[in-house]
């Protein structure tokens, strides 16, 4: 057995830490949580929304602008969060980079932050809500 089987990455150790922090949901614990009055957070990329569609009622942010869009106090604070209770679902292609997003909101004292486990590719494969992007614009709930 070579020490590349045995040791866990770096960045397999980053994820494994920084999901402590996290109550990581299932594609259906994150549909339930959105009908309860939460939100999914869509930060895959264009090509992959255009690829593989769009969970409708999702909010689209950017990666890299993320924090300061759901931020109340930031002076780029989107407005569309103001209505959302709920958890803040943070949502991948895999359920990886999410992780890192969510858990670098927890640690900006945005409790309500959280990922959902396999991405848009998981919620996909359980039957839920999937439409082609440009059928709907990003905002609303899930009814």
């Amino acid at each position: 057995m070579s020490n590349e089987e045995t040791t866990p990455s770096p960045i397999d150790r980053l994820l494994d830490q920084e999901r402590l922090l996290l109550q990581r949901l299932d594609p259906r614990q994150a549909e339930a949580a959105v009908r309860a009055g939460g939100v999914i957070v869509d930060t895959r990329s264009h090509e992959q929304r255009v690829a593989g569609g769009i969970v409708p009622g999702s909010i689209r942010v950017h990666r890299n602008v993320l924090e300061w869009r759901v931020d109340p106090s930031s002076a780029w604070y989107d407005e569309r969060f103001a209505v959302y209770p709920g958890p803040v679902i943070v949502m991948c292609q895999q359920g990886y980079s999410s992780s890192l997003a969510a858990a670098t909101l927890q640690r900006l004292g945005f409790d309500r932050a959280t990922d959902m486990v396999g991405g848009f590719e998981a919620w996909a494969a359980a039957g839920l809500p999937v439409q082609p992007l440009g059928a709907e614009p990003d905002a609303g709930p899930i009814e």
